[in-house]
């Protein structure tokens, strides 16, 4: 089901502020998937994803590979019978304000903050599409 990744259902954001891992995929250079596991943050409000990580991940470099207008990727949560699913355009950002708010926010979701880590990035997903069953 189509879902307007800017203004959710009340079901559809629930799902997302609850405590579940997710998938991340990626293009790799001859255009198979990669994809793997990881911890997103959703911001309806501001049209974005975030999966902070370590500058050295084959994500980070699939993403980089693609060029200055991101990749297209998809990140994936189930439970059971609910599933969502939030497509869009990634880069990688390296703003310390940034990847400060995207742990505050990753800590908020999964209740731990992340150690600190001297190579972490920020996977900054600009949203085109939603869709799941919540």
């Amino acid at each position: 089901m189509a879902i307007d990744p800017r203004s959710p259902d009340a079901s559809f954001l629930t799902f997302w502020r609850e405590y579940h891992m997710c998938t991340l995929t990626t293009p790799r250079a001859d255009g198979t998937p990669h994809v793997v596991a990881v911890g997103v943050t959703y911001d309806p409000e501001g049209g974005f994803a975030r999966v902070i990580t370590n500058k050295h991940s084959h994500k980070v470099a699939n993403i980089l590979a693609a060029g200055p207008d991101g990749a297209p990727v998809a990140v994936c949560q189930v439970d059971k019978g609910r599933w969502a699913t939030l497509e869009g355009r990634a880069r990688v950002r390296t703003e310390p304000e940034l990847i400060a708010d995207a742990v505050e926010r990753y800590a908020e979701r999964y209740g731990r903050t992340p150690a600190p880590n001297p190579d972490r990035v920020l996977i900054e997903i600009a949203l085109t599409r939603a869709m799941g069953r919540a």
